[in-house]
């Protein structure tokens, strides 16, 4: 049993630096967002090679460590014709160069919206993950759709209506719960994490871990795993359930969490 980190969490580095600080804190995979994570190297749009994301990946191979999801967090949502065209072949980009990196999996929330044009954003999304299905057909990936609040697709029925309408078994789920939970429904945790698993468990591809707590003002806020009241419990008996093993890649976590998170995660991973 084992336990991932978003690359990112750990720090921005050059990517042979950032692989062997990873492995010092004893995390077997990460969720690789590439722009966010790596500083030696220019990962933008139409730099992407199989040389490159070869020499990465051996990087990390050489520390024990494990890319088994890339991150592209792009918004698919984008109204501005030259920033949606740029998202969209950003995320193919990383379709395409997946398998060289060693993974088939590419990761992404949708988008937030800023005006209460639901239906203008709903159209784009569509246009988007049709694209990106195509692509992902093509060269046998998997694209990760994460629901998250404030985003245009929030919640697990939202997410699953998207999936509904494109029938391709290509579309995988990025299950967070923290992110399914908000102001007004966080004290129905349970319902929500069933929910979502009944509703998404069985396209998962990978699961993200992190906590919940209230702030002084009263605040429902994210903090890293096993410093909030997420019941993980539940959670790690809804995962074993729908997608044992599945990579586990936590989130949020600060330097002063790292061992205390991994650890805390690998006890509930277990059942103990």
């Amino acid at each position: 049993m084992s336990v991932g980190i978003l690359a990112h969490n750990v720090g921005t580095f050059p990517y042979a630096e950032l692989a062997a600080k990873v492995a010092s804190y004893q995390y077997k995979y990460v969720q690789l967002a590439l722009s966010k994570a790596i500083s030696d190297v220019d990962c933008s749009l139409g730099k992407l090679s199989p040389g490159l994301a070869n020499s990465i990946a051996e990087a990390f191979d050489r520390n024990g460590v494990k890319i088994p999801v890339l991150g592209c967090y792009v918004s698919l949502i984008e109204l501005d014709d030259t920033a949606f065209r740029h998202n969209v072949d950003r995320f193919k980009e990383h379709l395409r160069m997946a398998k060289h990196f060693g993974t088939a999996i590419v990761a992404t929330e949708t988008g937030v919206p800023d005006t209460d044009q639901y239906d203008r954003y709903a159209k784009r999304l569509r246009s988007a993950v049709e694209e990106l299905v195509e692509e992902a057909e093509k060269w046998g990936a998997f694209i990760g759709l994460e629901a998250a609040n404030r985003h245009l697709i929030g919640s697990a029925p939202q997410l699953a209506e998207l999936i509904d309408e494109m029938p391709s078994s290509n579309i995988g789920v990025v299950i967070d719960p923290v992110n399914l939970m908000t102001q007004e429904n966080f004290e129905r945790q349970h319902e929500v994490m069933q929910e979502a698993f009944r509703l998404l468990g069985n396209r998962v591809v990978s699961v993200h871990a992190k906590d919940m707590r209230l702030n002084a003002s009263g605040k429902l806020e994210t903090v890293a795993a096993g410093r909030g009241m997420l019941d993980y419990g539940m959670f790690m008996d809804l995962v074993r359930q729908h997608k044992p093993l599945v990579h586990m890649t936590l989130e949020g976590v600060d330097m002063d969490s790292m061992d205390f998170s991994r650890d805390y995660v690998l006890r509930h991973r277990a059942g103990v």
